[in-house]
């Protein structure tokens, strides 16, 4: 999401938020625009219900449910897949109720279709890493225990998916990892595959991409290294395994990521800084012997599905055939 406000001239209202003297941040609430789930576009090209459920009331957190209400409106016969969607914003911003991804998440679903769960996490700087870590895997328990009856009755549980954009996507890394350990304990729910919309990483030098993207109007390079200074834990750097999948990676972990037959989909384009990374990431997947696969397109920016509809419509199919492959 591009800000009308030059980074140079005023980082933290880039980012749609103030700092304040003691340090905390106030958030603009228009930045990220919300809606209750009864909201629908006008015209409505969507026939998708949505809900909100509750998943920790002491934490505050809560995912919202989207279900095509063509399956709804009928004897269901075949029970959809689940993916649980966690949000980008670079883990200070955004929310399961912001409206662009409220309108990602109702495409996904009427697209495949799929009944999608989209997870509501804490955010930092109030809630450094690994708190998002925490909710995402608190959220994969608490399906086992749901009464709701839209995952009881239109969610097959044994085919679910881990999705996320940009911040999202480094959380579904590392949930997936915590997740693979116990996947006994998750039961019914079983996990298929892993999805990384334009993952979020970074690490303590800047890449190639970063350096030729540099003024990027989206996510450059600077704004991403403040983003990680207000998520990462106090006096940890960049080269910290949340932020750069290079450092302390998991070989044990991958392979019983290997072993449990998980399919890791990688998208992103060459108009994102993240982009050398993201391609660094999934070479690191295959030569551990990972069924990852990539899909990186020309052009484009960080999220740009979000606005641009041709590229939105490439990346809805990738992700149904990837879906329903399994």
């Amino acid at each position: 999401m591009s800000s009308p406000i030059d980074p140079h001239v005023d980082l933290y209202g880039y980012l749609g938020m103030t700092r304040n003297p003691d340090g905390s941040i106030t958030r603009k609430p228009e930045f990220f625009p919300t809606v209750p789930p009864s909201y629908k576009p006008d015209p409505n090209p969507f026939p998708v219900l949505t809900k909100d459920i509750p998943i920790n009331l002491e934490k505050k957190t809560w995912a919202r449910l989207y279900l095509p209400e063509t399956e709804f409106n009928s004897a269901p016969t075949k029970k959809l897949p689940l993916i649980i969607y966690y949000h980008g914003g670079g883990f200070i911003q955004g929310s399961a109720a912001s409206l662009v991804f409220q309108n990602f998440c109702f495409k996904i679903a009427n697209k495949i279709p799929a009944l999608i769960m989209s997870m509501d996490y804490r955010l930092a700087p109030e809630h450094r890493l690994p708190a998002a870590y925490d909710d995402g895997m608190e959220a994969l328990h608490r399906i086992k225990t749901t009464k709701d009856e839209w995952l009881n009755d239109y969610a097959d549980l044994s085919k679910c998916f881990l999705m996320g954009s940009s911040a999202g996507g480094n959380i579904v890394y590392h949930v997936g990892l915590r997740a693979v350990m116990c996947v006994d304990d998750l039961a019914p729910l079983k996990i298929q595959g892993l999805i990384f919309h334009h993952p979020f990483f970074g690490g303590t030098q800047w890449t190639l991409s970063e350096l030729r993207l540099s003024n990027d109007k989206v996510l450059p390079p600077l704004v991403a290294d403040v983003l990680w200074d207000l998520s990462l834990p106090v006096g940890i750097d960049r080269d910290h395994e949340y932020c750069n999948p290079m450092m302390g990676i998991k070989s044990e972990v991958l392979m019983k990521v290997k072993d449990q037959g998980w399919r890791l989909l990688v998208t992103g384009c060459d108009g994102d800084p993240l982009v050398d990374r993201q391609i660094e990431f999934v070479r690191m997947l295959k030569e551990k012997g990972l069924d990852a696969i990539d899909e990186f397109s020309e052009g484009g920016f960080h999220g740009c599905e979000s606005v641009d509809d041709s590229k939105a419509e490439i990346l809805y199919s990738v992700v149904k055939n990837f879906v329903l492959s399994m």
